[in-house]
C-alpha cells in the first residue's frame, strides 16, 4: 500500500540569512488567534480591551516557561539535571503542553489579581482561545515531523521522510483536530447555552475535552519520555490524569451547588 510521504522543509522562509521556521510562524498565529478570540469576547461582554496586552504578555511568558520547564523535568530530567544550562536552551527545542496550560493558568490568576475579575470567570472565556491555540501548535508539530505516532498499516498513514521510512499514525493531526472540533464546540456552547453563567463549568467541560482526547491520542504516539518505556501508561497520560479529574470537579462542582440552592 502507497502511504502520503511527508517531507516538508521546517523552514517556511529564508531570506539574505534569516530564516523563519515553521513552527515560530504557526506559534505566532496560534497566538494571534487566541488573542484575537478573546478580544471579540471582551467587546462583546463590555469589558477594557486594553488590558487584554498585559494578559497576552503574561501568558506567553507563563506558556513558554512553564512548558519549557515542563519538557525539561517531566520528560527528559536525567539529561537536564545533568546539563542544567540546557535548561535554557529553548531555541534547541523541547515544550510541553501540560507545563504549557499550568503556565497559562498560573499567568491568568496573576491577571485576575490586577485586574479584579473572577479567575473562574477568566478561565472559562480563555479556555475557548486556548482550544484554537493548541490546534496551531500541533500543526507546527506536524510540520516540524515531531510527535510522532506509532508505526501503522493503516490507509491514512504518513511517512515521515525527515524521520524514517516507516508509516506512522499522523498523531499530531490527530491532535490538532481534536483541539479544533472542541474549539467550536465551545464557542457554540458559550455563544447558544447558559452554561457560561455557572462559573467554572466551560473550563472544566475544555479540561475534560482536551485531556481526555490527549490520553486516548497518547495510545498510538510514540513515547517521549525515555524512563516511561515500560510503564503501561506513557508520561503524557500520567501528566493529563490530573487535569481530568479538576475538569470533572470543577463541571459538576456548579450544579451541585445550583441543586442545592433550589433545595
Amino acid at each position: 500500500m502507497d502511504h502520503f510521504i511527508w517531507n516538508i522543509d521546517p523552514v517556511l522562509i529564508s531570506f539574505m540569512g534569516l530564516k523563519v521556521h515553521w513552527y515560530g510562524a504557526l506559534f505566532a498565529t496560534a497566538i494571534a488567534c487566541g488573542f484575537q478570540v478573546m478580544k471579540r469576547i471582551y467587546i462583546k461582554e463590555g469589558h477594557d480591551v486594553e488590558s487584554l496586552d498585559n494578559l497576552l504578555i503574561y501568558c506567553v511568558v507563563g506558556i513558554i516557561v512553564g512548558a519549557r520547564l515542563a519538557h525539561c523535568f517531566f520528560y527528559d530530567p536525567a539529561y537536564y539535571f545533568s546539563h542544567p544550562l540546557k535548561i535554557f536552551a529553548i531555541w534547541e527545542g523541547g515544550l510541553a503542553s501540560h507545563g504549557g496550560g499550568l503556565g497559562a493558568i498560573l499567568a491568568l490568576f496573576y491577571y485576575h489579581k490586577k485586574v479584579k475579575m473572577p479567575f473562574l470567570y477568566l478561565l472559562d472565556r480563555l479556555a475557548i482561545a486556548t482550544a484554537i491555540f493548541g490546534f496551531f501548535v500541533r500543526m507546527a508539530n506536524f510540520m516540524n515531523s515531531e510527535i510522532l505516532g506509532l508505526p501503522t498499516t493503516a490507509p491514512w498513514a504518513i511517512i515521515f521522510e525527515r524521520v524514517d521510512m516507516l508509516p506512522r499514525h499522523p498523531a499530531q493531526l490527530y491532535e490538532a483536530f481534536a483541539y479544533l472540533a472542541i474549539f467550536i464546540g465551545l464557542s457554540a456552547i458559550f455563544k447558544y447555552t447558559q452554561m457560561k453563567q455557572k462559573e467554572g463549568a466551560i473550563f472544566g467541560l475544555f479540561l475534560c475535552l482536551v485531556f481526555g482526547a490527549r490520553f486516548a491520542i497518547e495510545f498510538v504516539k510514540v513515547k517521549q519520555a525515555v524512563y516511561a518505556d515500560d510503564w503501561v501508561m506513557s508520561a503524557g497520560q500520567m501528566l493529563s490524569i490530573p487535569f481530568l479529574v479538576v475538569g470533572i470537579a470543577l463541571l459538576i462542582l456548579p450544579y451541585v451547588k445550583s441543586k442545592r440552592a433550589v433545595q
